[in-house]
Formats: C-alpha cells, structure tokens, sequence
C-alpha cells in the first residue's frame, strides 16, 4: 500500500462517468459553473471518445420527436415509453427528457453529426422516434463538445481518464464525494465534492452471455459497463427502483448486430424456420397481455415472447427475412435502371448500419458468405442486460421537476436520489426508459444543471478524516494485497486455495444468474424457490469477494468490477422476488406466478441500509401527469 500516491481533488461537482449522459453533463455544467465561479470535475473509467453505449457509434439517434412540426406531443411519447414498459414508468421524468430533447439533436448536427436528410432537407426517420445517422464518430464528436466546454472553465473545469470508481465517501446522509484508483499508475484518488452525479452506465455480464470461447466478451452492451452507477448508488443508502426489468434485446445471432433499421426502416419481418410470420400466427397470445399486447406498437418483450415460443415449439432457427424486405422494395419501383440504383442503395445502407455501430456483425456476414439481398439472417434474444435509457428501467429512484412531478415525487432538485447531494441520470436513473443516447444526453444536462443548484445552497462538506480515508484506501487496494501474500502457495495462480481471481468470480456469478434467476440457458424462467436459492448462493459469494486477489492494476480493477455486478445481482434477485407476477414475459417469467395483476401495477422498489446491511423492499404508486 505504501507504494500507492493518495490524491486528494476538490470540486464543487463531481461528474463519474465518460458516456452520453456525463457529456451532456459537462456541457451543461460547464455553462453554469462559469456563471456562478464553481470547479466542475469529470472523472472516466475510460477515455470519452469512446467511452459508454455509444463506444463503436450508432445508425440512428432513438428519440427524437420534431415537436416544431407537430407530427408528434410529448404525450404521446409518455403513452410509447409506458405501453412498452407494460405500464411501469415514470410521467414526469419521460416528459422532462422529452420536452428538451430536440434541442440536443439539434446541437448533435451544429457540432458536425451527420444526419440523414431527404431531397427536402428533412430528417430521414427510421420509424415514430428515430431519425438516421452517419453515426461511426457520433461519441467522438459529442466527447469533443464536453471536453471543450470543460476547457472553457480554465481553472475550474478538470477532465481525469483512466479512474476507476469504486466507493461513494458519505457524511452522515450526505453524498461527499467518491474513492477509486488508477488502472494506468500507483494512485488512490479521493474526491471531495458538494455534489455527485453517477452517469457510470448500466451492467453487463451478471448473467452468463450466450457468447463462450472464443467469444467470450462480446455482448451487446458495452462489455466494461459493469455495475457501478447500481453500486454507487445502493452502497450510499439511495433508494432504487424497477431492479427486477432487465432488457433482453433481439438481435442478429453471435455479433449482436442492431435490428432496428431493418424491422423499422427496410420493413423486414421476422419468421420461422418455415418462413410463418409468428407475430400473425401467434397474435392471439397478444390478447393475454391487454391492453399492452394488443397496443400498436406490439411491446418489445412481447415481440420477444412469441419468439420464445416458435423456438420453444422447435420451430427455430429465426429469420430476419432481409432477403425478402429488400426485394419487395425494388419490386415497387416499375423503371428497371432506377430499381438497380435502389437496390445498390439499400445493399450500401444494410452494411452501413453494421459498420456505423456493429462492425462483428458486417464481419460475420462476410464470414458466412451473406448477402443480405439474398440470404436470411438468423435472429436470437440476448442475454438479459441492465439498462435504463433503452427498453430497461432499472436505476435510482429520483425526483422530478416541480412543474410536473407528483407532490411525492419532487423533493427540492430534479434528478435528486433520496440521497443529499447524489444525483443520476442516463442508465443511473431508473423508470425513466427509452431516451437512449439523446434522451441520455439530455438527462445528463439537465441533473448537472440541478446539481449545480444544490452546490449553490449548500456549503463544502467538512475535511475528510484521513483515519478513515487510509482505512477505504486499505479495503479498496485489498486484492493486491491478498495475491501478493499468497501467490506462491500453489503453481497456477488460478487455483490457489488462499484467493479467488476475478475471471473465475466472474463466472461463478453468472452461473448463478443464468441458472436461478432466469439467463438464457433455462429459457429466462424463474420462480421463488430458484430466486431464494440464488440469494442463498449470492450470500456466499459475499463471502468469497473478501478473498479476491490482483496481480495488477486492471485485475484490481476486474476485482471491483464483479464486486459492483454481484451488488446489482442482488438488488435484481430481490426485486423480482418481491414482484409476484409475470409484467414482462419476454424479459423473464415467474413460472409460480405466470399472469399479469392488476395490484402489481406500481413500482417495486429497494433500499440497502448502511447502517445495518438490510435490505428493504418498497411498493411505489403510478401517477399521471395532468
């Protein structure tokens, strides 16, 4: 330990995370800061290029909704995002993102973005929401916009890289600041700050991913989104809510390759092996879910349902049916030059969308010989992710806006946790679902703008005591510790009897997902006596992180990682066991609890305590906004 500099930082507030919503952050932040003399401090994991969901870019932004021209209200996207999320989702916080989200978009295009635009210059929509885009460098040009809005402080505005978070610092209910480490040199960071914003992303590979082998690794989400906006968040007493609405997305088998534009822009359908168009042939199940299932458009778990059943029914391999969708668009077009240009055309734009944000994808093709003109390729549903600005809602329970937020609903500053000076946005704050990168950048100005609210009426939180700092220091570098002690007890480092790497942590807890709360392999299906099981399971696991060991800076890293992912497991674990119904068949299935119920139309919501390691498990009312 002696070896490890502590650096001490200062700031008025403290921005953890790289992604969309930490850019939207920093570009806001850093607009107010200078108004009002205060340090803003951005601290990444990674590096903001290309860090968070948007790493390898995107074909399309996801929410956009045109209110100049009227086609759309924000109504009527609170009536999307809530009939996909099966009626579970928060008014006022959708409609906050909503109302300011094409500001954002435009502001993407005035720094360089590429949109598609037709002959008339209007955004080339994907479907209701989405516009699309030339998106390969969509983070590096955001990046670009944060880093130099930042740069714009002088003094005052800090961008570090490279830090990875493992702690919340708290004085008495009061968030104050955050600890973490170095993964590139020997230093323990402390931050000192009047306000925290958790922008850290959602979590990937609590479950055991269909991707083995060679594979291993590739997922959907970013693979480094590990849990630490739910950690962050849980360990400082916030409370949560919607832990148990995992996402599990449809996507091309193996490469995880978008389907966005081809169901949306190229109106590609998805069969059976026989070539059935399940969603014809199994509507009928639709009815079972009113008023959801039979809402246009069908919910997303939905769609997934009927899949699961055509497979479970042995009727698989599924086909996305690109073949047929690009012929049938040719088809219309009667002059024969002009239907060889369009075909040229959507041949271009088909690798366009893999190559703008799935590169794998346009690989595997390649690999299997597949022209998607000619051939079907096959679809598969994921493993479950946790993820709020997608089709997800799991996060912190936060306030609203006073104008629209319920009177329970609003406690002083939006984005707010029910912790003091914590706040969250993008996939940190939960029941606010479908803002994707937008909405998420969206989000993340608007909690940096509150935040900065809060550091004006409140004073510098006392000096740390750096008894208890050299004590978080000790317990955060443990792992290092423990391999160094006991790495020549046995010949190979991965079996030794005295600790526990983090690869193979890794893989005991998504074992444990996967089979006792509802991965892939079991068909996502669950019930009470597996999910107790699991914890009983998890509690060992507990144990067990107290004996992880690194061999250097990225293991020790690794080590935190699957400590943050074992805490959202838990929280996930809880949440759909305290919910007695099947919402999101599709997502997961209680197999005791097989049916939607009325009385379960609320949120579900958790809290750990601090003070005693308890958890407590909270039902919160649906409200609509007037």
């Amino acid at each position: 330990m002696n070896n490890f500099e502590t650096v001490l930082i200062e700031t008025d507030l403290l921005i953890l995370g790289g992604g969309m919503a930490a850019c939207g952050a920093a570009f806001e932040a850093a607009h107010w800061a200078k108004q009002h003399n205060m340090k803003v401090t951005v601290v990444d994991k990674a590096a903001m290029e290309r860090s968070g969901a948007v790493a390898m870019g995107l074909s399309a932004i996801n929410l956009y909704l045109g209110l100049k021209n009227g086609k759309n209200t924000v109504q009527d996207y609170i009536n999307y995002v809530k009939t996909d999320l099966m009626g579970i989702a928060r008014d006022d916080l959708v409609a906050n993102i909503a109302r300011h989200v094409d500001s954002t978009v435009h502001l993407f295009e005035k720094w360089g973005l590429p949109i598609w635009k037709d002959d008339e210059g209007n955004y080339v929509n994907e479907g209701r929401w989405q516009i699309m885009i030339h998106g390969e460098s969509y983070k590096n040009i955001v990046s670009e916009a944060a880093k130099n809005a930042l740069k714009e402080l002088g003094e005052n505005g800090h961008y570090l890289e490279r830090i990875f978070i493992a702690e919340p610092i708290m004085d008495g209910d009061r968030c104050v600041g955050a600890a973490g480490f170095s993964v590139r040199e020997n230093k323990f960071y402390v931050f000192r700050a009047k306000a925290v914003l958790d922008v850290m992303g959602g979590a990937v590979h609590v479950f055991r991913p269909r991707s083995v082998g060679e594979g291993l690794g590739r997922s959907w989400y970013p693979p480094f989104n590990s849990g630490a906006s739910a950690y962050f968040t849980l360990k400082a007493g916030a409370e949560m809510t919607c832990q148990e609405v995992r996402f599990v997305p449809v996507r091309f088998k193996d490469s995880y390759g978008p389907v966005g534009a081809w169901f949306l822009l190229f109106k590609s359908k998805a069969t059976n092996a026989k070539g059935e168009d399940y969603m014809v042939t199994r509507a009928g199940e639709l009815e079972k879910w009113a008023p959801y299932g039979t809402a246009k458009p069908t919910p997303a778990n939905l769609r997934n349902y009927l899949m699961m059943l055509e497979v479970e029914a042995g009727n698989g391999p599924i086909y996305m049916r690109t073949d047929e969708a690009i012929k049938e668009i040719v088809a219309n077009i009667p002059d024969e030059k002009e239907a060889k240009r369009k075909l040229k055309e959507l041949e271009s734009e088909a690798w366009e969308d893999f190559l703008d944000m799935t590169i794998s994808q346009a690989l595997n093709w390649a690999a299997h010989n597949i022209s998607p003109e000619e051939t079907p390729s096959e679809i598969a549903a994921c493993e479950p992710y946790f993820i709020s600005s997608h089709s997800g809602a799991s996060g912190a329970w936060i306030s609203g806006p006073e104008d629209l937020a319920p009177a329970d609903k609003f406690w002083g500053y939006p984005n707010m946790t029910t912790i003091k000076g914590l706040f969250a946005a993008g996939d940190a704050s939960g029941a606010s679902s479908h803002k994707f990168s937008s909405g998420s950048f969206t989000e993340g100005r608007i909690a940096a703008k509150s935040a900065l609210a809060f550091c004006a009426d409140n004073a510098a939180p006392a000096p740390f005591d750096d008894a208890k700092l050299e004590e978080l220091k000790n317990r955060i570098l443990q792992p290092l510790v423990t391999f160094s002690e006991n790495k020549d007890y046995a010949n190979d480092v991965d079996v030794n009897p005295k600790f526990i790497k983090p690869r193979m942590f890794m893989f005991r807890l998504q074992k444990i997902m996967d089979e006792y709360a509802g991965g892939a392999s079991v068909g996502f299906k669950t019930s009470k006596a597996l999910l107790e099981k699991g914890l009983e399971f998890l509690q060992y696991m507990k144990e067990d992180a107290e004996k992880l060991a690194a061999s250097d800076l990225n293991e020790l890293m690794r080590c935190w990682e699957n400590i943050h992912r074992m805490w959202q497991a838990e929280s996930h674990i809880r949440t759909i066991l305290f919910r007695e119904e099947t919402r999101w068949p599709g997502y997961y299935f209680r197999t005791d609890f097989p049916e939607m119920k009325e009385e379960w139309k609320c949120f579900a919501n958790c809290k750990w305590n601090p003070e005693t390691d308890s958890w407590e498990m909270l039902k919160r009312e649906i409200e609509e906004i007037k």
